[in-house]
């Protein structure tokens, strides 16, 4: 602390100013999450494509991800309770401009604005959480609630903005999250006193050429695997042009911190043999976590969940989540080796997707998915935190916070890989599936017509059109088909994701004796931009 005033004043108590850091929290976790919350809805209010609307996402995390670096000279400069002010009106403002706009440039601008605002208040608010934890057990249970949280919050939002999305259009949610962050920063503001988190720092020689060259970078990677199945990869002038800026600015990047004596992400962080195995895990547990969308996907495209229904079995995972997330930081603050909770977790994963597999139909009963889903929580809550912490401890103190902000790249990385995998999958396997299944109709031929006369019969008798009874009986075949193609591709793609996890078991189990790091998170805490 810069001196020894109390942060909060002497009359809010503890539980008061928990409430109150968790109500600043949560805002900044659920704006994260509104572009998922409704592909369809977000496409059908801004006038967009579905691509379009995975690209708002990624340009907020892109951009908050990029700013981090950054950011830590402004928080170190600013009073932090002017600087939550300052946070939290930018992301009103920008919320607001989500509200009215339709524009899609319009809208990427502001998204690109509110990522960065984002992380100005999930800074602070983080760091408030853990001038409350005063041991070291308690600081490594908070770094695993925090990560729980994120796990969470894909699924939190889905339940909380369903309501909304069913009474009103889209948009209206940033007018919702106008008002979820108005009262957490007037509570906060009333119950700090003017302080500093941090001793001052003056605001000179800002780095701004790095922030620049690396989120630029960080928005055409994005670009690339968002837009890049879209637009047939590389013969598409876009993407090779897109793809050569990336080339170009990573090698800008690195030569640029190399010739810097203070970089804006130092390299050295991947001198450490631990650190790499961390990050390299990281990657892999974001692109199985992404292969989760499929199964949201099956319930509402097969199954017909509607998303109020789709949030109650997402019930099941969070609740998977939190005992996962219990469990890991037991195991953390017992200093075991990290290898064994590793190998569990990504265990867990693997039976989550063979299962799925057998699962996957075009009618199914909801409550059969409860028993996967927890599974399917419980190792993605027992991954998260440990290999995060695992990381960042790795380092040198003095390389935490690079470490914290790499590793976001990584995340970033993974996250944006399965959505390029996906897409990629999805167009090409549903394709073969879809012609396999029209050829089998067609070896079937006079059994389906006459399915398809009783059905146009039946319709007819209520006094429909023969024509128009006939369009819609080729329709449900068509439609039938669509769903078969669906479960297929789903099946195909969980089944690649399992032998990605047993070959990454494997190699955690054969790896020589990974040497267990000292966990020094009071030195080397996490990036707020942890998403």
């Amino acid at each position: 602390m810069a001196d020894h005033t109390p942060i909060f004043k002497s009359w809010a108590s503890e539980w008061l100013i928990r409430a109150v850091i968790f109500m600043n929290v949560l805002p900044g976790l659920l704006v994260f999450g509104l572009s998922t919350a409704s592909g369809p809805a977000a496409a059908g209010c801004y006038g967009i494509e579905p691509a379009d609307v995975q690209y708002s996402m990624i340009v907020f995390y892109a951009s908050l991800a990029g700013f981090f670096a950054l950011e830590r000279r402004f928080f170190v400069f600013i009073a932090s309770r002017e600087y939550l002010i300052i946070g939290t009106v930018l992301q009103i403002i920008t919320s607001y401009g989500c509200y009215v706009t339709h524009d899609l440039h319009t809208l990427l601008m502001l998204r690109f604005m509110q990522g960065m605002a984002n992380c100005v208040t999930t800074s602070v608010c983080l760091t408030l959480v853990f001038s409350r934890l005063q041991t070291d057990r308690a600081r490594e249970i908070g770094y695993s609630l925090f990560y729980g949280m994120l796990l969470c919050i894909t699924a939190f939002t889905t339940l909380v903005t369903a309501p909304i999305i069913d009474a009103f259009d889209y948009n209206a949610l940033y007018k919702w999250m106008i008002f979820m962050y108005v009262p957490g920063a007037v509570l906060l503001v009333l119950i700090m006193n003017k302080v500093r988190l941090n001793r001052k720092a003056p605001l000179y020689q800002l780095d701004w050429a790095s922030y620049v060259i690396y989120t630029t970078a960080l928005c055409l990677i994005g670009y690339i695997l968002v837009y890049g199945q879209q637009y047939y990869w590389w013969s598409d002038n876009r993407i090779v042009t897109a793809t050569a800026g990336v080339v170009i600015l990573a090698a800008m990047h690195i030569f640029r911190q190399r010739a810097l004596k203070r970089a804006y992400l130092s390299l050295d962080v991947f001198r450490y043999r631990n650190y790499v195995i961390g990050v390299f895990l990281i990657l892999i547990l974001y692109i199985c976590r992404g292969a989760f969308n499929i199964t949201t996907n099956y319930f509402t495209t097969v199954l017909g969940m509607d998303p109020m229904h789709l949030s109650y079995i997402l019930l099941a995972n969070i609740a998977g989540i939190v005992g996962g997330v219990l469990y890991s930081s037991r195991w953390i603050v017992m200093k075991r080796p990290m290898r064994w909770i590793w190998m569990g977790g990504f265990a867990l994963l693997l039976v989550f997707h063979l299962w799925m597999n057998f699962l996957f139909a075009s009618e199914a009963d909801a409550s059969s998915f409860i028993a996967p889903l927890v599974i399917q929580g419980l190792g993605a809550g027992m991954l998260m935190a440990p290999i995060i912490v695992y990381a960042i401890s790795s380092v040198p103190p003095h390389l935490g916070g690079t470490a914290s902000a790499t590793g976001v790249l990584f995340r970033f990385t993974g996250f944006c890989t399965s959505i390029a995998l996906v897409n990629y999958f999805q167009l090409y396997s549903r394709k073969v599936h879809y012609n396999r299944f029209l050829d089998l109709v067609t070896s079937l031929d006079p059994f389906v017509m006459a399915r398809l006369e009783g059905y146009k019969t039946a319709v007819t008798a209520k006094g429909v059109p023969a024509d128009q009874a006939a369009k819609i009986a080729n329709g449900l075949l068509y439609r039938s088909a669509d769903i078969q193609a669906q479960i297929r591709f789903s099946m195909d793609y969980y089944y690649l994701i399992s032998c990605l996890l047993v070959v990454v078991i494997l190699l955690i189990a054969l790896l020589p004796y990974l040497n267990r790091t000292v966990i020094n998170l009071s030195n080397n805490q996490p990036a707020p931009a942890s998403y």
